[in-house]
């Protein structure tokens, strides 16, 4: 697959739940939908948490990948408002 550019990066490498959650959701608030972010993360428990979260907000988990050293990148794309 390849790497899409995404419309805004968050590094919140170094941070532990529920903070990559809480950073995430912040730049998805300032997103227009269908916009997408890069989180950088290095929380263990990074992957379930944010396929969790997608599924509950509605937004899409694009792709993710580990990569050297435990550190995580994930791509979310920012759902339309509901309704």
């Amino acid at each position: 697959m390849a790497k899409t550019d995404p419309t805004m990066k968050v590094d919140i490498k170094g941070l532990q739940c529920p903070k990559p959650l809480t950073w995430a959701k912040c730049m998805l608030d300032t997103l227009q939908a269908g916009d997408t972010l890069e989180v950088l993360a290095t929380d263990p428990a990074t992957v379930d948490n944010f396929q969790a979260f997608t599924r509950v907000t509605g937004h899409e988990l694009v792709e993710w990948q580990e990569e050297a050293g435990g550190r995580f990148r994930l791509l979310i794309k920012k759902a339309p408002p509901a309704g």
